[in-house]
């Protein structure tokens, strides 16, 4: 199977290797010709762009100077296209400064042919993907990595680390390392980033990055007129590129402000697609009934409740080519395809908002740390007390010794704002991984600490090396299947930039979550969703997939010649836990499962063995 590969491209020393690369690229994409430079010195360079996948690439120029663009330029004064608008500003004002002014999700390659220069960068928040290959003869690139690997020189050797940590440590883990890919020789170009290929020379840096700011002095009805306002706009701008839109919704505060806000804006019910399961665990259909009736035109339910789960998963790795991060994509994957023959090429979502607005059960830990740190021992207290009457749960018990736990485990009482990794999590099933294959113990993590406050560095951990880059790959990938452009309101970089200056009191308040986005959409989400304190969270029933039959194959995979030959687990605890998986499910027990580690066992084992 072809993959799709929205933009690709080389930089070769010899007119030999170029014709070389470019034979092997073509061979593996459906893609087509779009720019051939030779510059003066004798360097080749191409340009390629699909024929297939999300939206049209926007291609502008021609010889000497060549723009791709895969994705989208927001707020364009002029009726140019976003690849007519960069050509020019590149004209003007040469790469780097080209790229200042640019709002959107994107990436982009410029190839100058009268310099022999080949440019490339990636949007703000690492909403649109790109990778690359540096070789001893040049450079190769493309929106997914599987094709580079078919290039001389760069092979399909997997990344250790990233097989290691994928076996065996928590998903949080496997972005850490932002230019890692699952490819030892491929190279994936972080967010914010730009890269210069000339004369067989290149370089990396940031155009862009979240600076430490000190916090807005606003009044609360400031702040929250300004958040509407920007949250309006972001969703605003991206309207006007979605004429045939649906909305991603589940029941929490994150999608449906967003759907919301579409409504509010053209002043019309939309339409609506959402994952539903028989079991009750992760199922929203009730807390999503709450806001049909103001909101949705037409609403789709996607049933995920018994899906072929191993079949599924093998298509999703031929899409993704790697293996995909948590079960809650499988359930995407479907829903993408639903809406894809409903005939909608666009899709909005809620994605960021959980990491904006503080509203994983976990932010609460660096929050308590900040007060804290504040010396105002009352509101602790009293943010303790109702964080434990709100989301006490008979497994996640919440207390002051659970909180006090959590703080002196996850952040440093002696380096303000400096937030540490989660040990337990991280070392989980570190038993289950064969030492002689990667050692977990000696992964430490980078965390970075751009601020003072214990919650924005958790939230900006999140964003840029534990919880979005998976989600957004994973979410670009399924749409570049589907044929679904993906619209991410709250990760427009104003607002992102905004949000980083809002203090934490407005965003968790009272023991509950989301404080500012609940002020700022008053009078546009229905009150019974905005004012709803549970969060249950996207998330789909895999404990069920992987117990019973679905445990069972898991059982006969691991007990397989060819599972045991690729000498990355220790087979006798991965078989340990498959049956206390079994045993929990079946037994109605109250104790966590497993169904994560086998997630990602499932897709680990089916990926290697196409390598």
């Amino acid at each position: 199977m072809k993959t799709i590969s929205r933009i690709w491209g080389s930089a070769a020393n010899d007119s030999n290797t170029a014709t070389e690369w470019h034979a092997r690229l073509t061979a593996h994409w459906v893609s087509r010709l779009i720019g051939e430079e030779k510059d003066p010195c004798g360097q080749w360079a191409t340009l390629g762009a699909s024929s297939t996948g999300v939206g049209a690439v926007q291609v502008a120029g021609g010889r000497p100077v060549t723009v791709v663009v895969d994705g989208l330029l927001l707020g364009l004064m002029s009726p140019a296209s976003p690849a007519d608008y960069i050509l020019q500003r590149y004209l003007e004002l040469g790469f780097l400064p080209a790229l200042e002014g640019l709002h959107g999700d994107f990436s982009i390659a410029v190839l100058d042919g009268r310099s022999g220069e080949l440019w490339l960068a990636r949007d703000r928040l690492g909403v649109r993907p790109l990778y690359y290959a540096s070789l001893p003869g040049g450079l190769v690139f493309s929106s997914q990595p599987l094709a580079l690997t078919e290039v001389p020189g760069v092979g399909r050797s997997v990344n250790r680390r990233f097989v290691g940590l994928f076996a065996a440590s928590h998903y949080r883990t496997f972005d850490n390392l932002q230019s890692d890919s699952p490819y030892e020789n491929v190279r994936q170009l972080p967010a914010g980033h730009w890269l210069h290929w000339k004369s067989g020379k290149m370089r990396t840096g940031a155009y862009w990055k979240l600076e430490a700011a000190p916090d807005y002095q606003l009044t609360e009805e400031e702040f929250t007129a300004r958040y509407r306002e920007l949250l309006l706009d972001a969703v605003g701008d991206r309207l006007a590129h979605a004429p045939r839109r649906a909305f991603s919704l589940s029941g929490g505060m994150d999608s449906s402000s967003v759907l919301s806000c579409g409504v509010y804006l053209t002043g019309e019910k939309q339409t609506a697609f959402s994952t539903v399961y028989d079991d009750r665990t992760y199922d929203e259909s009730e807390d999503i009934r709450t806001i049909l009736d103001a909101t949705v035109a037409n609403w789709h339910q996607v049933d995920v409740s018994n899906p072929d789960v191993f079949e599924l998963i093998g298509k999703m790795i031929a899409v993704n080519d790697e293996p995909v991060a948590t079960a809650t994509w499988l359930s995407h994957f479907q829903l993408c395809k639903r809406a894809s023959e409903a005939g909608f090429s666009n899709l909005f979502t809620g994605l960021g908002g959980d990491e904006l607005n503080a509203g994983e059960y976990e932010h609460f830990f660096f929050f308590f740390a900040d007060i804290l740190r504040s010396g105002d021992s009352n509101k602790l207290s009293k943010e303790v007390e109702l964080w434990a009457r709100y989301h006490n749960h008979p497994l996640y018990q919440k207390n002051r010794a659970v909180a006090d736990e959590g703080i002196n485990r996850m952040t440093d009482a002696g380096h303000p704002g400096r937030c540490l990794p989660d040990r337990n999590r991280l070392m989980k099933y570190s038993a289950a991984l064969n030492r002689e294959y990667f050692d977990l113990t000696t992964f430490e993590p980078v965390m970075d600490c751009l601020f003072d406050s214990y919650l924005k560095n958790r939230t900006y951990q999140d964003i840029f090396r534990e919880t979005a880059p998976c989600c957004l790959r994973a979410q670009d990938r399924h749409g570049a299947k589907f044929g679904l452009a993906h619209l991410n309101p709250f990760y427009d970089h104003r607002l992102v930039e905004f949000m980083f200056r809002v203090p934490g009191t407005l965003k968790v308040r009272d023991g509950v979550t989301k404080h500012l986005l609940r002020e700022a959409m008053r009078g546009i989400v229905p009150e019974a969703t905005r004012t709803r304190v549970k969060k249950t969270g996207w998330n789909a029933p895999a404990h069920l997939w992987f117990s019973g039959k679905g445990g069972d194959r898991l059982l006969d995979t691991v007990h397989s010649n060819a599972f045991k030959a690729l000498g990355i687990y220790n087979t006798e605890e991965v078989e340990r836990i498959i049956r206390e998986h079994q045993r929990i499910v079946a037994g109605n027990r109250i104790e966590e499962n497993h169904m994560m580690f086998l997630w990602q066992l499932a897709n680990l084992q089916a990926w290697m063995h196409l390598q």
